[in-house]
């Protein structure tokens, strides 16, 4: 029985290891890379844009908050390195094989395999696992197969987007996503569409990426978005909870607590303000000024859906600088969300999680 019990173990845990992120190498920085053409209609983009072997970039109502290469030796390298990720991707052994995407079900770490299409229509995905997980999806193991989005959610059980970062969409054909919060890398055998939504990830495709009255923020700009769609204040205080001082999971819950309190975005072009913020367990105190606040992704109303704001602590303590994410649900702030990242003398890092005992409040 006990030999049983270590075979069955070593099975398990050859299977949670195949789940490992592609490397993307210079295709990394894109929000958008295509083989032939990127039309970008009504939209922001937030990261690089680039085409190669083909050249065209047409820009119509689209704000780029990025460079663009088109065709360059940037957009060259990007693309070898993107063939390079789809073959891998292509071989890596899935863990699941699903029949449907079409259903709102939760998922946990690991490569889930679909024969052919996938299409989801007004349903969520739940993605349940910490922030160093991996979710691998292929679309299309037997040669043909595209990936079909309509009002699809993708979520951590809290109800916020997971890192876009952790989830990866390998697809044989063409992907199109209409009306739709998706989150990760899409790496498409043909066309990449969006429509309307948001899309906190990467398109990259072999043909050509589309994307209309959308926004989309590179995964290489930080968990749920890059640099700002318009800058914006924002006030709040509460509570988080956090891990033991010793656990290195930073989505573990626990008893401790952080308190924090920010009045960020008081200036005129989205700067000013100051941060606080205290883990009473490990006893990091982080106090500074707030130097940046912008808007990173949009409801589909148009409304501010989270917004990012960072700063530099002050020289009271050491260097550090800090990052936040935060989100304002309404009234009365029960399903408020807030996430932040310290680095440099002191770090921690502690993803979007509901608050408690405050309320975050977004300022038009």
């Amino acid at each position: 029985m006990n030999r049983l019990l270590l075979v069955i173990c070593m099975l398990s845990m050859g299977t949670l290891a195949r789940a490992q992120s592609p490397d993307l190498g210079a295709a990394q920085s894109f929000a958008l890379l295509a083989g032939s053409a990127v039309t970008c209609t009504n939209s922001t983009v937030n990261g690089d844009v680039g085409v190669s072997p083909g050249t065209a970039v047409t820009q119509t109502s689209c704000i780029i908050n990025g460079t663009i290469h088109a065709d360059d030796g940037v957009a060259v390298q990007a693309n070898i390195d993107f063939f390079s990720a789809y073959a891998a991707l292509a071989l890596t052994p899935c863990d699941h094989v699903l029949t449907t995407l079409d259903a709102d079900q939760t998922l946990s770490p690991g490569v889930y395999c679909f024969d052919a299409a996938a299409t989801s229509t007004s349903h969520v995905l739940t993605l349940n696992g910490s922030s160093t997980d991996t979710w691998i999806f292929k679309i299309g193991t037997l040669g043909t197969g595209a990936l079909t989005g309509t009002s699809f959610s993708v979520v951590t059980p809290s109800g916020a987007p997971p890192p876009c970062n952790n989830v990866f969409w390998w697809v044989a054909q063409a992907a199109t996503m209409t009306d739709s919060q998706f989150v990760g890398t899409i790496l498409a055998g043909d066309a990449i569409t969006v429509t309307r939504g948001t899309f906190n990830g990467d398109a990259l495709a072999k043909a050509a990426v589309t994307t209309t009255g959308t926004t989309v923020s590179a995964c290489s700009l930080g968990a749920g978005g890059g640099p700002g769609i318009s800058p914006i204040k924002v006030t709040g205080g509460g509570e988080i909870p956090v891990p033991d001082p010793n656990s290195t999971d930073p989505t573990a819950g626990g008893t401790g607590r952080a308190s924090f309190g920010f009045n960020a975005g008081t200036g005129s072009g989205g700067d000013g303000g100051h941060f606080n913020y205290v883990n009473h367990v490990t006893g990091l105190h982080v106090n500074g000024r707030v130097t940046s606040t912008q808007v990173i992704a949009i409801n589909p109303d148009g409304s501010p859906k989270r917004v990012l704001f960072s700063g530099t602590c002050d020289g009271s303590g050491p260097a550090c600088s800090f990052s936040v994410t935060v989100e304002d649900h309404g009234e009365p702030g029960t399903s408020d969300v807030f996430g932040i990242a310290v680095t440099g003398a002191v770090s921690e890092v502690r993803s979007r999680r509901i608050i408690s005992r405050g309320n975050i409040k977004f300022h038009p």
